[in-house]
């Protein structure tokens, strides 16, 4: 080593053969390997490592819980007390509360009609439920249709209002904050609120509601989703599985155990006293919804989880508003966490095992660290450590414990369990727009309160033979299309994989070069379903 010359390691000007450019380039990596790199890249392992285990204990701990409660817990209308609304011979329908429906939109052009339909289906009387229709558009032609499918409803002697503000301050949070502020919301004790896209079946309030009547200390009653266009393409198989998880593991552990759960901003009903209690809509953060929730249960509320209380929705099926969707899903309970940490730490109302739930499991695990370890350790430093046979990686962490966790998540869609090794693939792809999000988040940067609707599509599909088609704006190829940063990943985990196979004595580089496979699919934007121009 003595021998190396500083002209050999720094020289002058690179100038020779490709051979001598390589033979340099090797000789500066050799020299910076055994000091450098191969202690950084151990100490991300075992970082990584450690992240990888918090993940492992919090699935298998949701795995037992989940099938204790399956097995020993009673149903909801057991656990509390719950009678059927009926009407009195005597008082008619006031024996039935005011309940508000929230229905807030954003150029909602292709599914706004099913949404107002069905909850002017709702079987609720009529003279007890006021319908709220919050349109923000800014496309005046959506606005005139909207409004004429409310005077439509209002006609048949549904109590509708079709509700506009000046500006879209808050964006959802704050639509729904001004909604609240009406004169003829005053006499309302519940509001339930449903997205543009989402079609509750007509008894869903008649479910729900009793919980609230007949249980005071009971906030929030979350349904669940179902989706209706799950079959539509390979992306919308990929998201119910995430989500069915979500809601069938998650969301009813949090439930049974400490009455506690991040509301998914639709499909649930809340006491209009609670969201008052714990200071009303904020928009802070891309999750209003999850903001709230946190606010209310600090404050000594319960939530309640009905898995059978199913409510219809669509799941994006285009790539860029899955990714634009998916940026707001991890950015704002990243932001959040930074936000009210110290407050749920400090708190006096809740016992220290709730905080404790709140905190490690619900926050840091699940919205932090299961983003982080699915990007740095499968995307960054695996592949990293096939260039460095110094440095190795146990065989339990990189395939044995991965593959619980991949089975654990698999329960809740048993019917897409042979589509578990693409999922880890694709999975693996979004985890690095979620890491960069909760960055983000954290770091309250430039796009910790980016907004973006999330585009429905509907029927547009389908009708699509009957429609004019739009002229495309130039330069969206690129921008919509073609993802810079997932190609170079496919280039940086090639090269990691031909590295392998020329000179590792590993098997990694099969998984490598599938995994190149979907990062260059995600990358020419050929996921989910195209949208004709």
């Amino acid at each position: 080593m003595a021998e190396v010359s500083t002209n050999a390691l720094l020289p002058d000007t690179f100038q020779g053969t490709a051979a001598d450019i390589a033979g340099q380039i090797g000789l500066m990596w050799e020299l910076i390997k055994a000091p450098l790199i191969v202690p950084l890249l151990r100490v991300a392992i075992y970082i990584c490592l450690a992240m990888e285990l918090m993940l492992f204990i919090e699935r298998l701990y949701m795995g037992i819980v989940i099938i204790l409660v399956k097995l020993f817990l009673k149903k909801p209308d057991k656990r509390y007390k719950w009678e059927a609304m009926r009407e009195d011979l005597e008082i008619g329908n006031a024996g039935f509360p005011m309940v508000l429906v929230q229905i807030p939109m954003f150029n909602e052009k292709e599914v706004y009609k099913v949404s107002i339909g069905a909850a002017c289906n709702l079987s609720w009387p009529s003279d007890r439920l006021v319908i709220q229709v919050l349109d923000d558009s800014t496309d005046p032609l959506i606005k005139d249709l909207v409004e004429k499918e409310c005077l439509r409803w209002a006609s048949k002697g549904i109590n509708i209002r079709y509700q506009i503000r000046e500006s879209r301050g808050g964006y959802k949070a704050g639509a729904l904050k001004e909604g609240l502020k009406h004169d003829y919301v005053k006499d309302c004790e519940y509001v339930v609120i449903f997205d543009a896209d989402f079609r509750p079946e007509p008894d869903f309030l008649r479910r729900a509601i009793p919980f609230l009547v007949h249980n005071s200390e009971i906030a929030l009653v979350q349904g669940r989703w179902r989706f209706v266009n799950s079959n539509e393409c390979l992306l919308t198989r990929m998201q119910e599985m995430s989500l069915d998880y979500h809601f069938t593991v998650e969301q009813e552990v949090g439930s049974s155990t400490h009455a506690f759960f991040g509301f998914n901003g639709t499909g649930g009903v809340w006491r209009i006293a609670a969201i008052n209690e714990a200071g009303g809509w904020k928009d802070r953060t891309t999750v209003e919804d999850m903001d709230l929730a946190v606010r209310a249960s600090l404050k000594g509320w319960k939530f309640l989880y009905l898995g059978d209380l199913q409510v219809k929705s669509e799941l994006p099926s285009t790539f860029k508003a899955f990714r634009f969707q998916q940026h707001r899903w991890s950015c704002g309970p990243a932001n959040l966490f930074r936000k009210m940490v110290m407050e749920i730490v400090r708190n006096k109302r809740v016992n220290i095992w709730k905080k404790f739930y709140v905190i490690y499991s619900f926050f840091f695990v699940r919205k932090i660290i299961a983003h982080m370890v699915t990007f740095f350790f499968f995307c960054v430093v695996l592949p990293l450590s096939l260039l460095v046979p110094e440095v190795e990686i146990p065989v339990w962490a990189a395939i044995y414990i991965p593959c619980i966790i991949t089975i654990l998540n698999s329960v809740g869609t048993p019917r897409s369990i042979h589509l578990l090794f693409y999922w880890i693939l694709f999975e693996n792809v979004m985890a690095f727009h979620r890491t960069k999000a909760t960055f983000i988040g954290l770091l309250e940067a430039k796009r910790a309160n980016e907004w973006v609707v999330t585009e429905k599509l509907g029927d547009a599909l389908k009708n699509k033979d009957k429609t004019k088609p739009t002229k495309k704006p130039r330069g969206s190829l690129f921008g919509d299309r073609i993802l810079p940063q997932e190609l170079g990943f496919a280039l940086f985990l090639f090269f990691c994989g031909c590295y392998d196979v020329l000179y590792g004595k590993s098997q990694y580089f099969l998984y490598i070069f599938l995994q190149v496979v979907t990062f260059t699919i995600a990358g020419f934007g050929y996921i989910g379903t195209i949208v004709p121009s």
